[in-house]
């Protein structure tokens, strides 16, 4: 607690606080008069573990806007003062908003409130670029390795190629508004746009450079898996080892439904969810009614 000085006797300084900050800012409040850091007092024999307890309230202070997304959370240490609990039982809680992709982490400057989860959407085939223009958010991409090389296996049978075609194959980190949210790894058939390693400019979007060579993409398969992020995923993304990750594998066709396209992506938990809507479809005397 802060007590009030003798030079300051009239400020309300009971049940104060100072939060710090990245950079070594830091933040006043107050529990009581503040709002901001009303805190409900824990049911401590309710059989509800603490922790529990102290997620629903910062969950409740995130969605209420209490809590702003992209700030930074609330330090351990003033979690487990505020609500008289050990430093693991607020680690615990915090640990807890971080798998639920409410917060995340970011290695050397603390635990922040995640924004909004990006959708991804399947009625349509669009491009990184176009889904973060969609949204209002700036893309822009990390190129790993572009090259010429023979395809695995897996990549033949996909895109249904002869034996001794070769593939492009591009490897990339994608970001919006600067956040790394994905890692792609893109293959297509040299002989779909032979120039496209020199014509390619591998900082803009991979659909609109093969349209301007009158290649479109025109309907797509794609699987989405769960798994958890290797050691050098997580390093790319920014995230922690073993982190919940989507995993996708997209094949993409020409109109003809010629194959040209094979795409294996490993996107954030944290920061996307999928989402696909659906119509009911009933019967009614045999005919199917939508």
């Amino acid at each position: 607690m802060i007590q009030s000085s003798s030079r300051h006797k009239n400020w309300p300084l009971q049940n104060c606080y100072l939060t710090k900050l990245p950079f070594g800012i830091y933040r006043f409040g107050s529990m009581n008069e503040n709002t901001q850091t009303q805190v409900t007092p824990l049911e401590r024999g309710s059989g509800i573990p603490l922790y529990h307890q102290i997620q629903r309230q910062l969950m409740e202070q995130i969605r209420s806007g209490v809590l702003r997304q992209g700030e930074p959370m609330p330090a351990v240490q003033e979690i487990a003062s505020r609500y008289g609990v050990s430093l693991m039982t607020a680690r615990q809680a915090v640990r807890s908003l971080c798998e639920m992709g409410l917060t995340y982490s970011r290695q050397g400057k603390g635990t922040f409130i995640a924004k909004t989860k990006l959708e991804k959407d399947f009625r349509q085939v669009l491009s990184f670029s176009e889904e973060m223009k969609a949204r209002g958010a700036s893309a822009r991409s990390k190129v790993l390795s572009f090259r010429i090389q023979a395809p695995p296996a897996g990549v033949r049978k996909a895109l249904n190629l002869n034996p001794g075609e070769k593939v492009f194959r591009l490897h990339r980190v994608r970001y919006g508004d600067g956040v790394p949210l994905g890692i792609e790894c893109s293959c297509l058939p040299v002989t779909l746009c032979p120039s496209l390693l020199d014509d390619y400019d591998i900082g803009s979007s991979l659909y609109r450079a093969l349209e301007l060579h009158g290649v479109f993409l025109m309907t797509a398969s794609e699987v989405v898996e769960v798994g958890r992020a290797s050691a050098e995923e997580a390093r790319l993304l920014h995230i922690q080892p073993k982190s919940p990750v989507f995993l996708l594998t997209r094949t993409s066709f020409l109109e003809d439904g010629k194959p040209v396209e094979f795409v294996r992506s490993t996107y954030r938990g944290d920061r996307y969810k999928i989402v696909n809507r659906l119509a009911r479809v009933r019967y009614d005397g045999g005919s199917v009614l939508a």
